[in-house]
């Protein structure tokens, strides 16, 4: 009304006759937000990181099983963690991103959920079960992570990597490593619903690989059993009796760890034979492949401590899988760990 009879009269009358303050009519809204722009980074120690990695470690602290932090304890896991952020800062970013405790994650696509708890395997390469352990490292006084992959027939450990952290692109590089020695066409993976695994770019590769990934329900591990049951034979027999100084002497007994689990511990559920003898017996009769040519892709992270390729200690006899099974003894076992380990540290400078 003010505009419209502006012309005819004072705005002071105006005002006063619309019972308007003359500041409210002068009044224009502030363009975008107001206050300083958020801040694109956050400081980690000595160094400025990008928010990106900040949301992505949320994403990997959520991706816990029954972990449902809230952005105050999220602030705490962080500090925990070397960064320098405030709860302010957390919330933000937790809400931009839905992270919030009561808000769900929203993935792209549909997820194939698991129809049958048990799988019935019924030759090597059918089916294959991943997740990720937490191991503490005390000389250290902080946690590392291992991802490691089980054929389900065989109960072998086909992979694994040992890194202070395991994000999407590590996923994928463990997938094509694993195609390249033994094809992931029509292979069963299964996994739950971690961050790293319900990524859309960890599934648009695994279907790129021709591989069909399907997810255990929430909060049920017995549907990931095999992989778990796993977890807790290495968490018995080498967590709870060594204490390790350094990742690489951790690393050091995880590569000798699995040795023996592939090659001289008596698995009860595939006859009481090892891993190794059982995917022999099965190769010698299918079409598996038998030579074992290491992965030509480096799983190492050049922003952080790198992993060197474990393919290197399953591949002692590149020409015949089954000759390896002979090579058991411990002395050689340690030297071979001992030349890869020292070849390894000068790789990446250490």
């Amino acid at each position: 009304m003010i505009t419209r009879f502006r012309k005819r009269a004072r705005l002071e009358e105006l005002c006063e006759w619309a019972d308007v303050a003359k500041s409210s009519y002068h009044y224009a809204a502030h363009p975008g937000e107001r206050g300083m722009k958020a801040s694109t980074h956050t400081q980690k120690k000595d160094e400025l990181v990008p928010n990106c990695e900040v949301v992505e470690e949320i994403r990997r602290v959520l991706g816990q099983d029954y972990c449902v932090y809230g952005y105050g304890v999220m602030t705490d896991e962080l500090r925990g963690k070397g960064y320098l952020i405030n709860r302010k800062k957390v919330y933000r970013l937790m809400d931009e991103h839905r992270l919030l405790c009561g808000k769900r994650i929203v993935t792209k696509g549909k997820r194939e959920w698991v129809k049958f708890r048990r799988i019935k395997a019924t030759r090597p390469m059918e089916y294959l079960c991943l997740d990720i352990k937490h191991v503490w490292v005390h000389g250290e006084k902080r946690w590392y992570y291992q991802l490691a992959i089980i054929d389900v027939f065989s109960r072998r450990i086909l992979c694994h990597i040992f890194q202070p952290s395991i994000r999407q692109d590590d996923v994928i590089a463990l997938m094509r490593a694993l195609d390249l020695r033994f094809g992931l066409k029509g292979v069963i993976i299964r996994n739950d619903n971690g961050s790293q695994f319900i990524a859309h770019k960890v599934r648009q590769a695994l279907q790129a690989l021709e591989a069909k990934q399907e997810f255990t329900h929430v909060a049920t591990p017995e549907e990931n059993a095999y992989i778990e049951a796993f977890h807790s034979i290495q968490q018995r027999e080498l967590m709870d009796r060594y204490t390790f100084s350094s990742f690489y002497d951790a690393k050091l007994h995880i590569e000798k760890y699995m040795y023996w689990y592939n090659n001289v511990r008596r698995h009860g559920a595939i006859g009481k034979i090892t891993p190794m003898q059982k995917w022999a017996q099965a190769a010698s009769c299918t079409n598996v492949r038998q030579s074992f040519e290491p992965a030509s892709v480096d799983l190492s992270r050049p922003d952080g401590v790198g992993s060197w390729d474990v393919s290197a200690l399953y591949s002692l006899d590149k020409t015949n899988e089954t000759a390896y099974l002979c090579q058991t003894g411990e002395q050689e076992m340690e030297n071979l760990v001992a030349n890869l380990f020292e070849e390894n540290v000068q790789l990446i400078g250490g």
